[in-house]
């Protein structure tokens, strides 16, 4: 019996955890340009240039501080909804969320031949990548993800079609 209500229950975790890795995916790679842009910015240069010479150690050290920062942004939020202010604890989680996601990337971005020095954080992260990866494939791969994808690649075509008819048009 316990066999018959684990395996539904592995797939809701594998779905889930898809569904926050794939959400933390669309926002990296964007968000991490944006924070490269800022990077131009004189003070920010010299800031990151600083961080990319940090010793393996401290690039680690340096890159758990967003999360560490971060808490009591969320225990605010959390407590903004205790208070009966749902809206405003959610809008607080979701930017703390984007902003903490942003400063992350470009942090590892900085930081990543560094922490590639150090053995156990490379092996890891080789293992991550892996799981990550075949976790990805697996949505992917379902029906449903190719539903969408299609849903989303006829969308696109028929709003390029009625650009191009009111473009034509003017």
């Amino acid at each position: 019996m316990l066999k018959k209500l684990m395996a539904p229950l592995r797939w809701l975790a594998r779905l889930l955890l898809a569904l926050i890795i794939l959400f933390e995916e669309w926002g990296w790679t964007p968000l991490q340009r944006a924070m490269a842009w800022l990077g131009r910015l004189p003070l920010l240069r010299q800031l990151e240039a600083g961080i990319r010479r940090l010793p393996p150690y401290a690039a680690l050290a340096l890159l758990l501080a967003p999360a560490l920062l971060l808490l009591p942004v969320k225990l605010l939020a959390l407590w903004l909804i205790a208070q009966g202010r749902a809206l405003l604890g959610l809008a607080v989680i979701l930017i703390a969320k984007l902003v903490g996601t942003a400063v992350l990337a470009r942090l590892f971005m900085l930081s990543q031949p560094a922490l590639m020095r150090l053995g156990w954080f490379a092996r890891l992260y080789a293992r991550w990548t892996a799981w990550k990866e075949g976790l990805l494939a697996w949505v992917r791969s379902s029906l449903l993800w190719r539903q969408a994808r299609a849903l989303r690649c006829l969308l696109r075509r028929r709003l390029r079609a009625w650009r191009q008819l009111f473009s034509q048009q003017a």
